[in-house]
């Protein structure tokens, strides 16, 4: 599992990706060893995740008889949910990569996003045990939700203009299908596991 000082290396270059320096690509390991350990970036994720499940659970309960109790079931399928959500659109986007012909971009593609993901599930980590502590701010923490997936969006983006070049139809289609989907399939899969609010 990559330490803390690898990762902070990794995180860097994401940052200078960002920034649009292709410089930032040198960071990243995109080898094939890299892209297998750029899946670490799970568990190095998993606290944040758990924090945002017990506000998911909290959010959950409101909606249940007092006397309700969530056992370990419930946090599976919020795991499965998760899986899911990092899963498919790297999948999705490995076939387009493949029909595109991208070759090794689409390494660098996904090990850009898995690192990427640590930094937003803590923010929204933060943002969970907010909502749980200080219910009374949720319009203000809903805006600053939403400014995160603006933030996402335009930080993939713009990792992917620098991994793709100058393709702005490319950059667009890849960052869509990269984000859409798991908005899609998190709807979906909650209301199919049964972890849905009500």
């Amino acid at each position: 599992m990559p330490g803390l000082n690898e990762v902070r290396v990794y995180l860097s270059g994401l940052w200078l990706l960002i920034r649009g320096e292709a410089a930032g690509l040198k960071r990243l390991d995109i080898s094939d060893r890299g892209l297998m350990r750029s899946f670490w970036a799970i568990l190095w994720c998993l606290p944040a995740m758990t924090v945002s499940w017990l506000w998911w659970r909290a959010l959950y309960l409101r909606g249940m008889p007092q006397d309700t109790e969530l056992g370990g079931i419930f946090f599976f399928r919020l795991a499965m949910l998760e899986l899911a959500n990092w899963l498919v659109p790297l999948i999705l986007i490995g076939f387009m990569a493949w029909g595109l012909a991208l070759g090794r971009k689409y390494y660098a593609i996904v090990v850009a996003v898995n690192w990427l993901s640590v930094p937003f599930a803590y923010a929204y980590a933060v943002l969970s045990l907010l909502l749980m502590l200080a219910p009374n701010l949720n319009g203000i923490l809903s805006l600053i939700w939403l400014m995160l997936m603006i933030a996402l969006i335009v930080s993939v983006s713009r990792i992917f203009r620098v991994i793709c070049g100058q393709h702005p139809l490319m950059v667009a289609t890849l960052t869509m299908v990269l984000i859409v989907p798991t908005m899609l399939l998190s709807d979906s899969l909650e209301r199919f596991l049964g972890i849905y609010p009500g």
